[in-house]
């Protein structure tokens, strides 16, 4: 299998936004995303809150916008989305998250996916999950066929998936809000998104933020580390292993890296991966992935000790119970209690500072 390329750079927050530029243009991300094409910028909201590395960063939001311009993508063809779950609202998310002010200083316009038409697509490829979780046929948003999209994600583990990144963000957008019913099968579903996001995408570039990242209960109750990194490539499945190799996990022993490595989807070996950039030989940012409350009663009912109810609980109108669940654990306990010391932590740093600026 060829080698793929990931661009790794430290950055500042003075510098952040020409970084992204020389990262982009170092990854050769037009060669990945023709001109011609309507491209969307898929951003990552993971809570409709702020919380420090949990969704994408407005400064990387400005940094790929900003660029794309400069480098004579049209205005007009460049469409910023984002879809919702069950516990998230995407405009207010972006709200939340600052990518509105940036949005409408560059005159592009926020594209909220529920907003959009979705329609059921019979995909070519042999899945090797998704078509067996939705019987009823899979549906994607008609928008998303024939344009390039490039991912905006973070570097931050999941307690579902272990880490996540370029190859998760598609999760959130070529899924409808019912994708939780996906998250037994997780990473036998994220090596399917690869698949679709083949037939389906004209180029695929990924932006990857670590500039503050996720470390323990992700993607949302974590512990925010600064680390002052940036990445790039055109491979999102080689952008993800850079990232779990400097947060400090073994890439090919992550099942969705290891899958999507040995079905020729991507590049997730180390030894065949050039890093330009940044000598990553000795980061280590000694992550250790956790879980939160919410995960830890999610997965015991999808393949734990709960199992034998997952149909009524999960599967049928009680499922009501879920999001309430969830929305009172993360919103009125933990953020409150635990989220909002560490984001008064966060915004007496250089880069709670920028955001403040947003």
């Amino acid at each position: 299998m060829a080698a793929s390329s990931v661009v790794v750079l430290k950055t500042s927050p003075k510098t952040v936004l020409d970084d992204y530029g020389e990262l982009m243009r170092r990854g050769g991300y037009q060669q990945y995303l023709p001109h011609d094409r309507d491209t969307l910028i898929k951003l990552n909201l993971s809570w409709t809150k702020y919380f420090p590395a949990c969704s994408s960063a407005p400064w990387q939001l400005e940094g790929v916008v900003r660029t794309m311009l400069e480098d004579g993508y049209q205005q007009a063809r460049l469409l910023p989305v984002e879809n919702k779950t069950v516990v998230t609202d995407p405009r207010r998310g972006a709200e939340n998250n600052k990518w509105t002010g940036v949005i409408d200083r560059y005159g592009l316009e926020f594209i909220s996916l529920p907003e959009v038409e979705w329609i059921r697509y019979e995909f070519k490829s042999k899945l090797l999950r998704l078509d067996r979780i939705f019987p009823e046929g899979i549906y994607i948003p008609k928008m998303f066929i024939g344009k390039n999209i490039v991912h905006l994600p973070t570097i931050k583990t999941h307690g579902h998936s272990i880490t996540t990144g370029a190859v998760k963000n598609a999760f959130g957008g070529l899924l409808k809000e019912v994708r939780h019913y996906a998250h037994k099968y997780i990473h036998e579903v994220l090596v399917d998104l690869l698949i679709m996001q083949k037939e389906l995408h004209t180029g695929v570039f990924a932006v990857m933020d670590g500039t503050v990242c996720g470390d323990g209960a992700g993607p949302r109750t974590m512990v925010p580390r600064i680390k002052n990194f940036i990445l790039a490539g055109g491979d999102s499945v080689a952008v993800d292993a850079v990232a779990a190799r400097m947060m400090g996990y073994e890439p090919m022993e992550i099942p969705y890296l290891r899958m999507a490595h040995e079905m020729g989807l991507g590049i997730a070996d180390m030894s065949s991966i050039s890093v330009a950039g940044e000598d990553i030989s000795g980061v280590d940012f000694g992550f250790k992935t956790k879980q939160s409350l919410v995960i830890r009663g999610d997965q015991a009912i999808r393949t734990g000790f709960l199992r034998p109810f997952e149909r009524i609980l999960l599967h049928s109108p009680l499922l009501v119970w879920a999001p309430l669940a969830s929305n009172i654990y993360h919103d009125c306990y933990w953020y409150p209690l635990i989220g909002k010391k560490r984001i008064r932590g966060f915004m007496k740093t250089e880069w709670g500072q920028l955001f403040q600026r947003y």
